[in-house]
């Protein structure tokens, strides 16, 4: 079944704008109560949590609506990083969990995202049973069978007590000073209290969200801010996550930008050196070579899905590995989570320092980075990312760039299946090259995407 509202990510828009309006959002609380309640053996109960996003009050409030229209009862925990909504779900018994945010998009823009019982992303069978029962007329059950509303209770100090417990129990923080940027988000009241209780001295940054500011020039996708902050504060680490808390980038104390195809291969090297088994890491098709070729080094296998954390997920579950991520920072230890978490892959970096007595500087060192640029084209509303790297010219284009690079580089042109844009990725031995091509390959999708505007 092709699926109208799912994308890669779970649901995600602009608020005010299908499908993140409060009719289809009440429609789609009441769609996945039905469907959660088929599922189960009794009533249960669905968390939702949310990140720090004005919109996050608008639509837990028809979520809660549709779902108790359903029948289904309902904890809510209030701004919670993703990995601490699906924790929660799995630890509490629920029946399902709902996470209302956007991720790493600005504030105009908000998403819900589902996990299962188990604490998963939910299988594409069930995604399709909600858009089914979309489709349908909304009932309301009748007043005795309602759905009933409770806050969580110590949500935020359960969660952190489960990041704490992923760090090895024989070693502490006590001598690091860290930087850790919350994005103004969902993880602003948990993230430095996991480090901070563990030992280090804390420079909390991007942890006043007024509703607005989430990802706001801070944060995984502005590494800068948190750069400028570890080099001033003469810091040993910096940790930075996204609005929801699912990413990390981190810093090291010179200041070089260690993203999660770094972060993969600092975890997985230092479990080889300790003699813990690797497997195998899952990359996607945008992770840069440099770090296939530092695994190879170490005797890890390396293997790519399609880009998004659901498929690394699929391509985990098919190896029967535990280790993956993206460049952008999700990370995903399936040993210690059942999805990426920002907190607990720092958590892990931090590890390997304190027990091998390197810096992350040091750690990372093993991987060369191939220079690799990644240009965003954004379209009009209305524009098909689709049929844009589809358009005749653009397949021109993208074939002469790969005739230009031959076996000494790699291209990918792919729509973005969370926002409204076509994305271009070179990669090469040569900076100058890369820069050349990239700028060839993203003029000819933003003519194309121009001349479909127009038409």
């Amino acid at each position: 079944m092709k699926r109208h509202f799912f994308g890669t990510d779970g649901i995600r828009g602009r608020v005010g704008e299908e499908p993140i309006t409060p009719e289809t959002v009440l429609k789609m609380g009441w769609a996945a109560g039905r469907v959660f309640l088929a599922k189960g053996d009794d009533r249960g109960s669905v968390l939702i949590g949310k990140d720090t996003r004005i919109s996050g009050y608008l639509l837990e409030s028809a979520l809660e609506a549709g779902l108790s229209a359903a029948g289904a009862d309902i904890r809510l925990i209030g701004p919670m990083p993703t990995p601490g909504i699906a924790y929660l779900t799995r630890t509490s018994r629920a029946q399902a969990g709902i996470v209302i945010s956007a991720s790493h998009n600005p504030y105009e823009d908000n998403g819900i995202k589902f996990f299962s019982s188990l604490g998963a992303k939910l299988p594409d069978e069930v995604e399709c049973a909600i858009e089914a029962m979309m489709r349908k007329p909304m009932r309301t059950v009748p007043s005795a069978e309602l759905g009933k509303v409770r806050r969580f209770a110590d949500a935020a100090g359960r969660y952190i007590e489960f990041c704490k417990s992923t760090f090895p129990s024989r070693l502490g923080l006590e001598g690091l000073k860290i930087v850790v940027d919350c994005a103004h988000g969902a993880a602003y009241q948990i993230a430095p209290h996991v480090f901070g209780e563990l030992g280090a001295e804390v420079v909390a940054i991007g942890n006043a969200p007024d509703g607005f500011n989430i990802n706001r020039e801070c944060g995984s996708t502005c590494p800068e801010t948190l750069r400028r902050t570890v080099l001033a504060e003469g810091a040993d680490i910096g940790i930075a996550l996204d609005g929801d808390g699912d990413r990390v980038i981190m810093i090291d104390h010179a200041g070089a930008v260690v993203d999660g195809d770094r972060i993969l291969y600092v975890i997985a090297a230092h479990r080889k050196r300790s003699d813990i088994p690797v497997p195998g890491v899952a990359g996607t098709l945008m992770s840069n070579v440099g770090l296939e070729q530092a695994l190879t080094r170490v005797g890890v296998p390396f293997a790519r899905s399609a880009v998004g954390d659901r498929h690394v997920m699929a391509l985990l579950a098919e190896r029967g590995w535990d280790f993956g991520g993206e460049a952008s920072g999700h990370v995903i230890c399936l040993d210690k989570s059942t999805t990426g978490d920002g907190v607990i892959a720092a958590l892990q970096v931090l590890a390997a320092m304190r027990e091998s007595g390197r810096s992350l500087a040091e750690l990372a060192e093993g991987m060369y980075v191939y220079p690799q640029t990644i240009v965003n084209v954004t379209l009009n509303r209305g524009v098909s990312a689709r049929e844009i790297v589809r358009a005749p010219d653009v397949l021109a284009s993208l074939r002469d760039v790969e005739r230009l690079l031959g076996t000494e580089g790699r291209v990918v042109l792919r729509p973005s299946g969370t926002e409204p844009v076509v994305r271009v990725m070179v990669e090469a031995a040569e900076a100058r090259t890369v820069a050349e091509l990239t700028e060839q390959l993203a003029a000819a999708v933003a003519k194309a995407a121009a001349e479909a505007a127009v038409a």
